[in-house]
């Protein structure tokens, strides 16, 4: 299989790219969903909608920034190129860590408890990452190395590892999983940890696939970022676990 035409459709010569198209698809579908269901989570629904126009700007602009820090050889000669976000180049961690940051400030200005709203948010940034990685798809980038697996892909006449698609899988299956979690979450912060160790199990495996990776070092980023992810969110996932527990027996 090879990648189709980046480009939809063109209107009065702007060419409008599918990566733009699927990445604006899944934050429009993560901010319905989670509309919908933040009442669930005792949160009122339109501190969803405020946390949204805060949050996409700044999700995007952090996902950008962390791109273009690890690969800034890439943008040295013409740093203006670093503003073109619609040929890609856009790192979720950067965007993840920007979104909590905006989540973290809306909390505190709106009285919300930030376990609930990211217990409310994680499953459905998990179905954005599995629409949004098809972009990386039409931009034939994002791959893995050379493959005879019959599902590969073929780039630049290579048929390579369609890493995009293992990750798009893994995340469509973790926002079902995550939804039916919610529904028997025994303590605050539980399904926002399950989506962090969960993850970040799955990035650092598919990532060690990838020929583009961001590097520090020697070390892919994203494996060393997604190992330190994996064991904050289990101790954290343990602790609020136990003082739960706790909470518990006291009030017994």
């Amino acid at each position: 299989m090879t990648a189709p035409d980046p480009i939809a459709f063109t209107i009065m010569g702007l060419q409008i790219r599918w990566y733009g198209i699927l990445i604006a698809t899944g934050f429009v579908l993560a901010i319905l969903i989670s509309y919908f269901r933040a009442p669930k989570h005792g949160i009122e629904s339109e501190h969803i909608l405020d946390f949204a126009i805060w949050m996409i700007p700044f999700s995007i602009i952090g996902a950008r920034l962390y791109y273009v820090i690890f690969s800034w050889d890439m943008y040295r000669d013409n740093p203006v190129s670093a503003l073109d976000i619609r040929a890609g180049g856009l790192a979720i961690h950067g965007g993840l860590i920007a979104g909590t940051v905006v989540g973290v400030l809306v909390c505190r200005h709106y009285h919300i408890h930030l376990l609930e709203l990211a217990d409310l948010v994680f499953p459905q940034v998990a179905l954005a990452q599995s629409i949004g990685r098809w972009g990386n798809f039409f931009n034939s980038e994002a791959h893995g190395g050379p493959t005879n697996l019959p599902w590969g892909i073929m780039v630049d006449g290579v048929k390579v590892h369609p890493t995009f698609l293992y990750e798009s899988i893994w995340c469509f299956g973790l926002f079902f999983f995550l939804l039916w979690m919610d529904r028997r979450r025994s303590f605050r912060g539980q399904i926002a940890c399950l989506y962090g160790m969960l993850y970040s199990f799955e990035r650092f495996f598919v990532e060690g696939l990838r020929t583009d990776s961001l590097m520090i070092g020697p070390f892919r980023q994203a494996q060393v970022l997604s190992v330190c992810a994996f064991a904050f969110c289990l101790g954290l996932y343990l602790y609020l676990k136990k003082r739960e527990k706790h909470k518990k027996e006291s009030v017994s």
